[in-house]
């Protein structure tokens, strides 16, 4: 693999032996944007989304790569009584309230009812961010998030740009940061595990729980919102570089320890933001510590490898 590549990024969990970066949404991080609410927003405009590029350059884009569970709740008692008009024209027998949300809304009649509801991230069980489509086309994204049986082990990636505070009537009073997102990953934990490339040594009795360890210790780091340059850069290599499973199991099958997950900015970085991600295991008996590192570009929207996992020295 190269040093950097530029291939584009595909959706799902990572499936081969080395990470899929995607290609550099834009070429110029310090380009901002103007958005307003989506269409119903007392307070702003009618028109909702991404305005474009702001000339004006008052502010730089900020980037989200944030990893949670996407819900959809009703902005207003208008918004709930249309979906009830449409629930009761539909086929519900039998079904749970999950499944019936989810049938009603992928019939064709009812999509326009996609756009009238309020789509929240939650992270670690906390409303975080509020989603809005950069392309009206990506709803459908919106709809493959809301599972008809949903489990504890489902997983949502969120990639786009962040943007103001939502106003207090844009979604029943619910004051978080709006995302514009360019893309929606929707899997579950054990899809993510068991795609992840098993190394030729490690047994698979083995490699499950450390590749699921790995993961959910990056997943509870404190106020992981995905929108720092450091946990974008962890999040991104958790859905998309299999090496860092393999080396966490290779060091619990010679009895190390995780004991530090650090981001720290590169020595390499000059006119891109360039990360160094380094992971610290610790010998069980002896206390001896060894470290790996991989580096990752976070300059624009979408993160990609730009050097894979190697021993890391402490200067």
């Amino acid at each position: 693999m190269s040093e950097q590549t530029e291939t584009t990024e595909q959706p799902g969990p990572v499936t081969q032996n080395e990470a899929r970066p995607a290609s550099p949404a834009r070429a110029d991080h310090t380009t901002s944007v103007s958005i307003t609410p989506q269409a119903g927003c007392a307070t702003c405009g009618t028109q909702g989304g991404i305005v474009g590029p702001n000339p004006s350059g008052t502010a730089p884009v900020s980037y989200v790569y944030a990893i949670g569970r996407v819900e959809a709740r009703f902005p207003n008692l208008a918004a709930e009584k249309e979906f009830a008009q449409a629930r009761g024209r539909a086929d519900t027998a039998g079904k749970t309230d999950r499944q019936t949300l989810h049938a009603v809304l992928s019939k064709r009649e009812n999509r326009y009812l996609i756009r009238q509801l309020c789509w929240v991230l939650t992270i670690q069980g906390l409303d975080t961010y509020l989603l809005l489509p950069r392309d009206p086309a990506d709803v459908d994204l919106l709809l493959e998030a809301i599972r008809p049986e949903p489990s504890p082990n489902d997983i949502d990636v969120v990639i786009g740009i962040r943007g103001p505070i939502a106003p207090p009537t844009m979604c029943n009073g619910l004051m978080v940061p709006i995302v514009l997102f360019g893309q929606i990953y929707s899997f579950d934990r054990h899809m993510l595990i068991g795609n992840i490339p098993k190394p030729e040594k490690a047994t698979k009795a083995q490699f499950g729980p450390a590749a699921e360890e790995l993961f959910n210790r990056i997943m509870q780091l404190t106020d992981n919102a995905g929108a720092s340059d450091e946990h974008r850069a962890l999040n991104y290599l958790v859905m998309r570089y299999p090496a860092i499973y393999a080396r966490a199991a290779e060091a619990f099958a010679h009895d190390f320890s995780l004991t530090a997950v650090e981001v720290r900015p590169s020595p390499l970085s000059s006119t891109r933001k360039i990360v160094d991600v380094i992971f610290a295991y610790t010998n069980r008996n002896t206390d001896f510590t060894e470290k790996s590192c991989v580096r990752v570009d976070v300059t624009e929207e979408f993160p990609f490898l730009v050097t894979k996992m190697s021993p890391y020295y402490d200067r």
